[in-house]
C-alpha cells in the first residue's frame, strides 16, 4: 500500500506521539524508551507539562518521542486534553505534528480506552496499539485476541506489561519499521451527518490547508465538539470553515437532530462490536481481585484515614531519621569549605563574600537536599503504586463539604511537592470556578520549599538530645495539617462568597495497584533534586551574594562589631523599616530581612538567616547556624528564638504568600493580575493576623 505524502517516513528524525487515557502506563513506557534522554518543559503559552525524549530504533537511528497529556477523548473538556488534541491535529505552531502515533490502552478496560483510539485512527497516520497491563486483564479473567484486533484495525498490536518492561522490545521493533501501514478500521458515519462531514472536510482542505485524512478526522471532531476548549497556541479555524460549521449546527438545531449523539453512538457501536469479538471473559472470574480487597481497607471510612495518617507519619519519621547522616556529611563539607577558604585567603571583603555570602547562603539550603529527596521518593512511590488516586477518593468526602470534589485534591496533593505543578494540574478541572478556587488555595499546602524553614525552626525549637523525635514529627504534621485545614477553610469561604457554585460530582478512575518501578521513582527524585540544586546554584546563590552586599555596605567603621555592621547596613535599615509591623509577632529586624528576601523563594529564608545571624563566628572556624540562632537576643538580652517565636514563624510560612514563582504562574493561569494580587493580600494578611493572635496569646499565657 502506498502511503500518502504526509505520512511517508520523513528523511529527518521521525516524531512519535504517545497518547492514551490517564493511568494507562503511558509515561512508564515513555520513560523506559527514553531513559534520561528526555526534556521536561511547558508548551509555550500553556502551562501543561510536556516531555520530549529520544529513543533509538533497532538500527540505532534516533526517534523523537513526545509524551502527550492523558485524555479520554479528542473532544477536549480541559486545557491539557486540548493540548493533546491540538498537537495531533497539527493546530499548534510551536509543536511539530507527529508523523506516527503510539496509542497505549489499559487491557483491563479495553472498551472504554478504545474510544480515543477510534478517533486517532481517523487521523490517517500510522498507529501502533500497545495493550498494556495484560497481567491485570488476565487476573480479571479477560482473554484478549490480539491477532483479531490487529486484523480488524490493520495496525500492529502489542501486548505489554510496562511496569516489568514486557513488550518493550516488540514496541521498539514496531517503531523501527519504515513500512508501518495505515489503519483500516471500518465504521459508518450516520447518513444524516455524512453531507456535513464532506462539506467541512472540503473546506478544511481548501481553506485551512489540511491533508485529506486529517481534514476528515477534524470534520468529525468539530461535529462532536461544538464548544471546544481553546488554549493559547491553538490555531483558529478559517472563517469559511467556521461559517459552514455554524450553518450545519443551526440547521440541525432547528430540525431537532442530535448530530453529536449520533456520531458518538456510531463510534461506540463499532467499538462494542470489535471488543465483543476480541475480548472474552472467563466464567469463573473471582468476585474480588487483589485491588478490590486492598481498596476495601484503604478506602474504608475509618481504616482509610488510619492508613493515610500512618503513611504521612512514616514519611516525616523517615525525613527526620534517615536524612540525619547525609545531612551531617553535607554540613561538615560546607563548614570545611568555608574554613578552607578562610585559611587560604587573607581577611577582606572578597573572602567574606565567598564564605559568608556564597558558601553560607547556598550551603544553608543544600544541607536539606537529603530530606527533599526522601519527600519526593515517597511521593513517587505513592504515585507509581496507584495509592494517590485512593487518597483523592478518601479526601473527596471531605472536599465535598467545602464545595469542591476529589478532582481538586489531586492538584492540592501535588502542591505538597511544589505549588507550581499543583496549580498547573488544575487544568484537569472542567469547572472554571472550581479551578480558580483550587488555584487560590493551593499555595497553602506545605511545599518542599517550606521544609528547610520548618526543619530549621523545629531544630531551634526542640534540640534532638532533649525531646523525643516523635515530638518533631508531630510538629511537622501539625504544620502540614494547618496548611491543609487553611486550604479547605478558604475554599469553603470562596465557594460561598466570591465564586459561588454547586460542587460537581467526581468521576474518577481508580487504577489497579502496581508494583512501583524503581527506575521511574529514581528518575523523579533525580529530576526534582536537580531542580532544587539548580535553584540553590542560581536564585539562592544570587540572592545570597546580593544579601551579603546589602549587609556589608555601607561600612559602619573599623571598630564596629559584625552585629553593629549588619544593623547599619542597607539590609539592616530595611529590616528596621518593617520592624514595627512584625514586632507584634515576636519578630525583630533580623528576621524581617529573612522575610523580605524569602519572597523570591521560601527556602531563601534559611540562606538569609545564615548570612544575617552567622556573623559572630570565630575568625578561622564557622559557627553552626543553630548555635547562632540559639544565642541571638533582643537588645535587652531576652532570647530571640524562643519556642513561641519559632512556632509563630512556622505558622507565618504556612499561610503567607512567599513565592514569586507561584505568583507568576497564577498570573499566567488566570491571565490577570487581579487574582495573584488578591492572593498575596489575603494570604499574607491572614498569616499576619493569625501569628499576632498566636504570639500575643502565648505571651499572655507566659510562654
Amino acid at each position: 500500500m502506498n502511503l500518502p505524502e504526509h505520512v511517508k517516513t520523513p528523511s529527518r528524525t521521525p516524531v512519535y506521539a504517545f497518547v492514551g487515557n490517564p493511568n494507562c502506563g503511558k509515561s512508564t513506557l515513555f520513560n523506559a524508551l527514553t531513559g534520561l534522554k528526555q526534556k521536561v518543559g511547558n508548551y509555550p503559552g500553556v502551562t501543561v507539562e510536556r516531555k520530549v525524549g529520544t529513543a533509538y530504533s533497532q538500527h540505532g537511528h534516533p526517534m523523537t518521542v513526545i509524551d502527550l497529556p492523558g485524555a479520554y477523548s479528542l473532544a477536549a473538556r480541559s486545557p491539557d486534553e486540548a493540548v493533546t488534541r491540538d498537537v495531533l491535529l497539527g493546530r499548534r505552531a510551536d509543536t511539530q505534528m507527529p508523523d506516527r502515533i503510539v496509542c497505549i490502552v489499559d487491557g483491563s478496560n479495553l472498551e472504554r480506552n478504545l474510544y480515543l483510539v477510534h478517533q486517532i485512527l481517523d487521523l490517517g497516520r500510522p498507529v501502533i496499539l500497545v495493550v498494556n497491563m495484560i497481567d491485570v486483564a488476565t487476573n480479571a479473567g479477560l482473554q484478549i485476541r490480539f491477532d483479531h484486533l490487529e486484523k480488524e484495525l490493520g495496525i500492529p498490536v502489542i501486548p505489554a506489561q510496562a511496569s516489568r518492561g514486557h513488550g518493550l522490545i516488540e514496541l521498539k521493533l514496531a517503531m523501527s519499521r519504515s513500512d508501518l501501514p495505515l489503519p483500516k478500521h471500518r465504521w459508518s458515519v450516520p447518513a444524516a451527518i455524512a453531507p456535513a462531514v464532506a462539506e467541512l472536510q472540503a473546506s478544511l482542505q481548501d481553506a485551512d490547508k489540511k491533508p485529506p485524512l486529517i481534514a476528515r478526522a477534524e470534520a468529525l471532531l468539530l461535529l462532536t465538539d461544538p464548544d471546544p476548549v481553546r488554549v493559547t497556541g491553538s490555531q483558529p479555524l478559517s472563517p469559511r470553515t467556521a461559517a459552514i460549521l455554524q450553518q450545519w449546527t443551526k440547521r440541525w438545531q432547528d430540525d431537532g437532530t442530535d448530530w453529536s449523539g449520533s456520531l458518538v453512538g456510531a463510534r461506540y457501536d463499532a467499538i462494542g462490536k470489535l471488543t465483543a469479538e476480541s475480548v472474552k471473559s472467563a466464567a469463573s472470574v473471582a468476585p474480588q481481585n487483589v485491588s478490590d480487597r486492598i481498596d476495601a481497607i484503604v478506602t474504608h471510612g475509618f481504616w482509610g484515614w488510619a492508613v493515610l495518617g500512618s503513611i504521612m507519619t512514616l514519611l516525616f519519621l523517615s525525613i527526620f531519621t534517615l536524612a540525619e547522616y547525609p545531612m551531617g556529611l553535607i554540613e561538615s563539607a560546607v563548614a570545611a569549605m568555608a574554613d578552607g577558604v578562610k585559611a587560604a585567603m587573607p581577611p577582606g571583603d572578597l573572602r567574606d563574600l565567598i564564605t559568608d555570602g556564597a558558601i553560607a547562603g547556598v550551603g544553608g539550603v543544600v544541607i536539606f537536599l537529603p530530606q527533599i529527596l526522601i519527600l519526593f521518593f515517597f511521593i513517587g512511590l505513592l504515585e507509581s503504586t496507584g495509592y494517590m488516586a485512593r487518597a483523592a477518593f478518601i479526601m473527596d468526602r471531605l472536599m465535598s463539604r467545602v464545595g469542591l470534589n476529589g478532582k481538586s485534591f489531586i492538584p492540592l496533593l501535588s502542591s505538597y511537592a511544589c505549588a507550581i505543578p499543583g496549580i498547573m494540574a488544575t487544568r484537569t478541572i472542567e469547572d472554571h470556578k472550581d479551578r480558580l478556587v483550587t488555584i487560590l488555595v493551593a499555595p497553602f499546602m506545605s511545599c518542599s520549599a517550606r521544609l528547610p524553614v520548618y526543619l530549621l525552626m523545629i531544630a531551634a525549637l526542640v534540640p534532638s538530645r532533649e525531646v523525643p523525635i516523635l515530638t518533631k514529627v508531630g510538629l511537622m504534621l501539625l504544620m502540614y495539617g494547618l496548611g491543609t485545614c487553611g486550604a479547605f477553610a478558604f475554599a469553603w469561604l470562596f465557594k460561598r462568597t466570591l465564586l459561588k457554585g454547586e460542587p460537581p460530582l467526581m468521576i474518577m478512575e481508580l487504577p489497579p495497584y502496581r508494583l512501583p518501578r524503581v527506575k521511574d521513582v529514581a528518575l523523579q527524585m533525580a529530576e526534582r533534586g536537580g531542580i532544587f540544586l539548580k535553584r540553590a546554584g542560581t536564585i539562592i546563590l544570587a540572592i545570597s551574594i546580593v544579601l551579603w552586599a546589602l549587609t556589608a555596605y555601607p561600612k559602619a567603621g573599623e571598630d564596629a562589631t559584625p552585629s553593629e555592621q549588619i544593623a547599619q547596613s542597607f539590609a539592616g535599615q530595611a529590616g528596621h523599616v518593617i520592624e514595627p509591623a512584625i514586632e507584634p509577632l515576636g519578630f525583630n529586624w533580623q528576621i524581617g530581612i529573612g522575610l523580605i528576601s524569602s519572597f523570591a523563594a521560601r527556602e531563601v529564608f534559611v540562606s538569609a538567616t545564615s548570612v544575617v545571624f552567622n556573623v559572630e563566628e570565630d575568625e578561622e572556624n564557622t559557627e553552626p547556624l543553630l548555635q547562632a540562632l540559639r544565642s541571638a537576643t533582643w537588645p535587652d538580652g531576652r532570647p530571640l528564638f524562643t519556642p513561641l517565636v519559632c512556632l509563630t514563624l512556622m505558622v507565618f510560612y504556612v499561610f503567607a504568600m512567599q513565592c514569586v514563582s507561584t505568583v507568576a504562574i497564577v498570573k499566567r493561569e488566570t491571565n490577570s493580575w487581579r487574582w495573584p494580587l488578591f492572593q498575596i493580600g489575603y494570604q499574607t494578611g491572614f498569616a499576619w493576623i493569625l501569628c499576632l493572635i498566636i504570639y500575643q496569646t502565648g505571651t499572655a499565657l507566659g510562654f
